[in-house]
């Protein structure tokens, strides 16, 4: 799938510096014959793939011949705006200094140069499509919207205006293909997509659900980063998407963790634990309850019951599970909190989790949006803000201004809000 989503997302990337460099060595004749090549019998055509930009034209005739210069110019010339342009190239290797890149240094390129850069494949918008897509037309429907900037007038330039949507979904048409596996003891295990929870919707793909969900009685779907970030994008994205509703939240503890919410130790990779996280501390453990209690809080807000699974570990004692098991249903309002020794015992350590998720599911729920899509842009971003972090109110930059009333302007306004943050 990796490599399926850098070659697709990588053509974008060059079919923009292309296009851009084309409209500015050829005339619009030039540009317009080859785009639209004579066939056997001396007929221009509309390719399927240039029918979106046709309609988005206003353009009605069937024959390119018949558009008056006007529109054959509209139509040959995005106008790219190069200082507007958001998509970049990705890589599958951490490579920082690739962060930051010059292209169009070939001598060829007749010094069309652009500062861009190269992220990370997982961080593209084409594996945050690749999870949200249904079907094979759904996700030839969504690569044809990806906008990759302005042209020079503010209009957006998409997939589709450029012509390469199709492109895009013949090098993804295997890659949307969930993969299946299964874990040391026999149970199905579907791994399809890993956007990034921290700055795309962090989720996996809606087709392995589905197919799941016609293979199982009960499915459990992973959303990345706690609560605040990959479930609350599960709930308010992903779910708008698939139709799905969740029966019941499944929140996962540590007892280590809770200490380093509680202003424990750094905890440094490959370095010794520090004996606050191996030794029992009560004290450290409550200072970093809230933090739990405030995950359950979020997934309450959306109507879901929730069960805490505490994966306990050895050095955990008795007094500090009973703890966060107490405080769990007490203060927070799950519905029941359990241990879970599934990492150590397998499915065997997992059998009081699965009870207890079981019989939470059966409960009557009732599930909402935290905010509906016909709210204004920063109506929404305030909401998330206030009710998922705490927010007393939101400050905007006068880019971040811009941005927002730009996006307004484009006809965006009514999607979705996909909250970037860091994991910390």
């Amino acid at each position: 799938d990796f490599h399926a989503i850098t070659a697709a997302n990588n053509l974008l990337a060059a079919a923009i510096d292309a296009r851009m460099f084309h409209e500015s060595t050829q005339s619009d004749e030039r540009l317009f014959a080859n785009l639209f090549p004579k066939d056997k019998q001396g007929k221009r055509h509309f390719s399927i793939g240039m029918q979106d930009r046709k309609k988005k034209l206003g353009i009605e005739t069937d024959d390119p011949d018949e558009m008056t210069e006007e529109q054959k110019s509209a139509f040959v010339r995005l106008d790219i705006d190069p200082d507007s342009i958001t998509w970049k190239r990705v890589i599958d290797t951490n490579d920082r200094f690739l962060r930051g890149i010059t292209v169009g240094e070939g001598p060829d390129e007749k010094g069309a140069t652009r500062k861009t850069g190269f992220d990370i494949t997982v961080a593209s918008e084409i594996m945050a499509i690749l999870a949200l897509t249904t079907d094979l037309r759904d996700m030839r429907e969504r690569f044809g919207r990806i906008v990759i900037g302005t042209n020079k007038k503010g209009e957006a330039i998409d997939a589709n205006d450029i012509g390469v949507a199709g492109a895009l979904t013949v090098l993804m048409k295997d890659a949307i293909k969930p993969n299946i596996l299964q874990t040391l003891e026999g149970t199905p295990v579907f791994v399809h997509a890993g956007p990034f929870a921290n700055i795309a919707h962090g989720n996996s793909s809606i087709l392995a659900d589905k197919i799941a969900l016609k293979l199982a009685d009960y499915v459990i779907t992973e959303s990345g980063f706690g609560a605040d970030m990959g479930m609350e994008k599960f709930f308010d994205i992903k779910c708008r998407y698939s139709g799905l509703v969740p029966d019941v939240v499944v929140l996962v503890a540590t007892i280590r963790a809770l200490k380093m919410h509680g202003g424990g130790p750094k905890v440094t990779a490959g370095k010794p634990l520090d004996r606050a996280y191996i030794d029992e501390n009560l004290e450290l453990l409550e200072a970093g309850l809230p933090n739990m209690l405030h995950h359950i809080k979020i997934a309450k807000k959306y109507g879901a019951p929730v069960v805490v699974a505490v994966n306990k570990f050895f050095t955990d004692t008795d007094n500090e599970v009973e703890l966060v098991l107490k405080a769990a249903i007490e203060q927070g309002g799950a519905v029941d909190a359990v241990v879970s020794e599934h990492w150590e015992f397998g499915g065997e350590g997992a059998v009081k989790l699965a009870e207890a998720v079981i019989k939470a599911s059966e409960m009557p729920h009732d599930f909402k949006f935290l905010y509906p899509l016909n709210a204004s842009i920063k109506e929404k971003i305030e909401t998330i803000a206030k009710e998922i972090y705490n927010a007393d109110g939101v400050d905007y930059s006068p880019e971040a201004d811009a941005r927002i009333s730009a996006y307004e302007r484009l006809g965006f306004g009514g999607s979705t809000i996909c909250m970037a943050k860091t994991q910390y």
